[in-house]
């Protein structure tokens, strides 16, 4: 299986699976000279982290990352990055196999079962192998060294939607994010919530929802016209997110309800004689390169395929039957798809910004 690999001068290959050993990766192209610790890398590991609320799967993984290269004790005894690879690994140790041996021959519907096996011959049972989120953990462990690469940029993500159940705007506090189990900036909407996912969880169901990233410090020209667009490879990057199932920049398919009067974002001269922006309809970025705004990034993430409701299939040898999955699955996997939208926002701006460093004098 190739295309483990993302990135042109920040790179990124994933490697494991669900219920192997371990998972981990290796980061290329990071440049040296910066601090970087398994700590740091622990604190976004620990916000992705399973099993942490009754909304999320109770598969009970520390997720604790080691460093194995790339990285030597500065003389100030803190540790920086050499600019060679840099291997991380974390470790599986709640697997439990048995909970798919009754439906290793057959076809979950919504999961890549069939697909897997249609291309390859084979496909891993065992928690869905490689296309099993459980691969966003290495993600998250390089977007930790990513943020490293960008001085000045804060990168956040919120759940916006909830099922058919939005926040409200309004009421938007960054703050709120970290109180509430569902990285809601909204409290309100946080605690209907509560409620609304303790319902379609006791019924072994799912639910899809939004979430939305927000990189704020991005400087102005990052990326490229034509075929290395920043909003085209940011959209790549949360397309391969598992479980996505579309994605928008700044108004995104709200901007087809627009008129061009409404859309545009206007400018005015600010006092530091640099244009600014009156709205940024346009999500931060325009042309496919970065204007200096926030850039913000939303995706739609699908129910979990993993339910209690007997769904058809048919087996590998061509039955038809009924497909009930059981094991350990989060009733809404959005939610914690938001540390890993943050890692894969800081991937891309990473990238894009030491090919930036590579065209300008």
């Amino acid at each position: 299986m190739s295309h483990n690999t993302f990135g042109h001068l920040f790179r990124v290959t994933t490697w494991g699976e669900s219920h192997g050993p371990a998972i981990g990766c290796v980061v290329d192209g990071c440049p040296p000279g910066l601090t970087l610790s398994e700590a740091f890398i622990q604190t976004f590991l620990d916000r992705r982290r399973p099993g942490q609320s009754r909304f999320t799967t109770q598969r009970q993984e520390p997720d604790q990352v080691r460093i194995l290269s790339g990285t030597v004790a500065g003389s100030g005894g803190e540790v920086i990055t050499t600019g060679t690879p840099i291997a991380l690994e974390i470790q599986n140790v709640d697997q439990r196999s048995k909970d798919y041996s009754n439906i290793a021959d057959r076809y979950r519907p919504g999961h890549a079962d069939y697909t897997y096996n249609a291309k390859y011959g084979l496909r891993d049972p065992r928690g869905g192998g490689r296309s099993s989120a459980r691969e966003t953990a290495s993600r998250v462990a390089a977007g930790a060294v990513a943020r490293r690469v960008l001085p000045g940029v804060t990168i956040r993500g919120a759940l916006v939607q909830l099922g058919p159940h939005a926040v409200d705007r309004s009421r938007w506090d960054w703050a709120e994010v970290e109180r509430n189990p569902f990285f809601c900036p909204d409290p309100v909407a946080a605690q209907a919530w509560e409620g609304y996912l303790d319902g379609i969880r006791k019924n072994g169901s799912s639910i899809g929802a939004v979430v939305e990233v927000v990189a704020e410090g991005v400087p102005v020209g990052l990326g490229a016209p034509l075929y290395g667009k920043l909003d085209q490879d940011l959209a790549a990057a949360m397309m391969s997110i598992n479980a996505v199932k579309g994605v928008e920049i700044g108004e995104g398919f709200a901007a087809a309800a627009l008129t061009g009067e409404d859309n545009a974002d206007e400018m005015r001269m600010g006092p530091d004689g640099r244009p600014v922006f009156l709205s940024n309809h346009a999500g931060g970025i325009l042309g496919g390169i970065s204007s200096g705004q926030p850039v913000v990034v939303r995706f739609a993430v699908k129910p979990t395929s993993s339910i209690l409701t007997p769904r058809r299939s048919v087996t590998a040898d061509g039955e038809e039957v009924d497909v009930m999955t059981r094991g350990r699955h989060d009733p809404c996997v959005g939610i914690r798809a938001v540390p890993v939208g943050e890692a894969m926002m800081a991937i891309v701006l990473a990238d894009h910004f030491l090919r930036h460093r590579g065209q300008v004098g």
